[in-house]
């Protein structure tokens, strides 16, 4: 599991990494050790390049952690030689920055293919013990990515929230809307859903990227809490479709609650976007009306409001 997805943080240190090298550099240029000043000379330019990509699209994070990783191996090939009882703690510094920087798959696959190289570079033979000690060091390394992910794999089995925003996700939603429908019937009371659409959606994230689909969904999300109640339900159905649920709410209610959140969405000026545009339509619950019948009305009205 690579370092969180943080980019202004990466790029702050790949660029404090650049300024260490060129410090290095110029150190050596200090003591007269001229032999030393080319690599750290060359790395450093490398380094703030990455940083700058970093903050560029999703292709371009990917291939500056590649240079990261590249300038971090230059720096340990050309280290390890010669440094005898410390070659161990420079063995370990490929195989930890490899697991920071890649997924855990290609981090594994990375390590166990060039440990013959870093084994040979630390005591030009590969040794049983030193072996033992690599493979032992890329096992441990990987226990923590691996639990980090298997948390993440259980948080989102179990969170009802959807990935991208605050809604809940379809089958948590559908199993509210189920005890809503029953609530209803018990109590005798109204129950309507309205259903939105976002068509700005998928254009946003095929002109714009990530970043463009979150905020808006963000944005989205904002609105309708602020003109529902709390104990309303919001959830996400499907890529750009949302179902809000109206417990005790007459469908003049709901429509009432649906215009406002057109009106409000239309106001919210992103960057990209500009104005946020909604498509909404509003069923009401019948009495006596099964689940099922009500599910398959908000499937076709989600349908027709997606076909436009």
């Amino acid at each position: 599991m690579p370092i969180p997805d943080t980019p202004r943080l990466l790029a702050g240190l790949y660029a404090l990494g650049a300024v260490l090298l060129l410090g290095q550099a110029l150190w050596h240029y200090l003591v007269g050790d001229y032999t030393q000043i080319l690599l750290p000379a060359l790395l450093a330019p490398l380094l703030l390049t990455a940083a700058l990509m970093r903050l560029g699209q999703q292709e371009t994070a990917r291939l500056s952690a590649y240079l990261v990783l590249i300038c971090g191996y230059l720096i340990v090939a050309t280290t390890l030689p010669g440094e005898g009882h410390l070659a161990l703690l420079w063995l370990g510094l490929p195989a930890v920055l490899t697991f920071l920087l890649l997924p855990l798959g290609p981090a594994t696959l990375l390590n166990l293919t060039l440990a013959p190289i870093w084994l040979l570079l630390a005591d030009g033979g590969l040794s049983l013990p030193l072996s033992l000690a690599y493979l032992t060091l890329v096992f441990a390394a990987g226990l923590a990515p691996w639990g980090i992910r298997h948390q993440r794999a259980l948080l989102m089995a179990t969170d009802p929230r959807d990935e991208e925003c605050t809604a809940l996700r379809s089958a948590p939603l559908l199993e509210r809307l189920e005890s809503e429908v029953e609530r209803a019937g018990l109590l005798d009371q109204r129950l309507a859903v309205v259903v939105m659409h976002l068509p700005q959606l998928e254009v946003a994230d095929e002109q714009f990227g990530a970043p463009a689909r979150l905020a808006l969904l963000d944005a989205f999300c904002r609105t309708v809490a602020e003109y529902s109640r709390d104990h309303d339900l919001l959830g996400r159905i499907g890529g750009a479709d949302f179902w809000l649920v109206l417990p005790d709410t007459t469908e003049s209610g709901a429509l009432l609650v649906r215009q406002r959140i057109e009106e409000a969405a239309a106001g919210a000026m992103l960057n990209d976007t500009g104005g946020l545009e909604v498509r909404g339509a509003t069923c009401a619950h019948s009495p006596g009306q099964t689940i099922m019948a009500l599910k398959h009305r908000l499937d076709a009205t989600t349908r027709h409001l997606a076909d436009g």
